[in-house]
């Protein structure tokens, strides 16, 4: 009997201890919870900026990478620059000499090539105030106009200037200014182009030409045969040729349209005459 109420008894114990074992989570959930509080406290303080304290850490920090050493960059400094030059010193003798800090490379020499067209640059535009002064001072404002085009000096004549209507025989009294073009072209060292234009009119039966093309180029032609035998320049220095009504620069559903475009243009190139 005794040994039976032992028995008892100790099922008793285990049996009363059943429930606190059952409510032993609430400690660990107890203790998350307290953790969990704690770290959000640590985070809000945290997240409180001292700007003077953040300032004087940055610098500290700074500091640091410029005095250390770089094992990586093989220099002093943390991050390779604290042996580069101090931008307080004074300038070295180069410096000096360009107090600007331009680009030196500019000074390199050109090359012969490079030379020859700033020489030609030059020249061309000499060409071209001279010409618009002679226009200017002989009044011709109305038969001659000059224009810088980026294939060069392009010098344009009126055919009504230069020709009569439907012909390619010079007028007299253009003689004066092909002259006058010619002492400009005689040592200009590019090349010429000689270009005849049209307006889109067919040819009249009466006139000698078939189409527009051949009149276009005829009159081209007969300029540059007055450069050549009137002036006696080299042929090597020209070209000619003729557009028809391919290239208009005005209207030709009105007659100021096709009057501006029946002209011949005189463009002094922009290149350098193969050696």
């Amino acid at each position: 009997m005794r040994h039976l109420s032992r028995r008892a008894q100790r099922r008793k114990g285990i049996g009363s201890a059943e429930p606190s074992s059952r409510d032993r989570w609430l400690i660990t959930y107890a203790d998350l919870i307290t953790l969990l509080l704690i770290f959000f406290v640590m985070m809000y303080a945290m997240s409180t900026l001292d700007a003077s304290k953040y300032e004087g850490v940055t610098e500290s920090l700074q500091l640091s990478f410029k005095s250390g050493n770089s094992i990586l960059e093989q220099g002093s400094g943390l991050t390779g620059t604290a042996d580069q030059e101090d931008v307080t010193k004074e300038p070295t003798q180069e410096q000096e000499g360009n107090p600007q800090g331009e680009d030196t490379t500019e000074s390199q020499p050109l090359t012969e090539r490079e030379l020859a067209f700033r020489a030609q640059e030059q020249e061309l535009q000499g060409l071209m105030s001279v010409i618009t002064q002679y226009v200017t001072d002989n009044e011709l404002q109305d038969q001659i106009f000059v224009a810088d085009k980026p294939q060069g000096i392009s010098i344009t004549l009126s055919d009504q200037f230069v020709f009569d209507t439907g012909r390619a025989d010079l007028k007299p009294a253009s003689a004066p200014v092909l002259s006058k073009l010619a002492s400009l072209f005689r040592d200009i060292g590019t090349t010429v182009s000689i270009e005849g234009h049209t307006d889109n009119m067919p040819i009249k039966y009466a006139s000698n030409y078939k189409d527009n093309w051949e009149l276009s180029g005829e009159r081209a032609l007969s300029i540059l045969r007055y450069f050549l035998e009137h002036e006696k320049l080299t042929a090597d220095g020209f070209q000619y040729a003729g557009y028809a009504d391919t290239r208009p620069v005005g209207d030709n559903t009105s007659g100021q349209g096709r009057q501006s475009n029946r002209r011949v243009e005189l463009i002094v190139l922009r290149q350098l005459q193969e050696e």
